[in-house]
């Protein structure tokens, strides 16, 4: 008789899981994290009107496409699947399943990003 490990994949979790114990201390979405969080995003967040519904903060939208793009991911609707499907992802945006950035909302951050005139980055010391 095998002596297998049993899957099951109907049992909740005890506590939510934290994204944050899922990924490697050396992992590229930490990296990303880090760099954008370091960044003065002021002209960015400045552009925010505050009307409507509330919007994802412009460095989780950058960080989102800086990390797709340095990942190979550049269409925003599979930007906004791969917030679902990769562990890396959700690390990046790190929110809950049901408040995830659409596509609408990257392509409009993405235009932002055009019209926004981004100072040049200083090395770090």
């Amino acid at each position: 008789m095998s002596n297998f490990i049993l899957t099951d994949r109907k049992t909740d979790y005890l506590l939510p899981p934290s994204v944050d114990d899922w990924l490697t201390q050396d992992h590229l979405a930490r990296f990303v994290v880090e760099v954008i969080d370091g960044l003065n995003l002021t002209n960015l967040t400045r552009q925010y009107a505050g009307r409507g519904s509330k919007a994802h903060h412009p460095a989780t939208l950058l960080a989102l496409l800086v990390y797709g793009y340095s990942t190979g991911v550049f269409s925003s609707r599979k930007l906004e699947m791969a917030t679902y499907d990769s562990v890396a992802f959700r690390y990046r945006t790190a929110t809950s399943s049901n408040s995830k950035p659409s596509s609408n909302r990257k392509s409009r951050h993405c235009w932002h990003l055009q019209k926004t005139p981004i100072p040049p980055i200083s090395p770090m010391a």
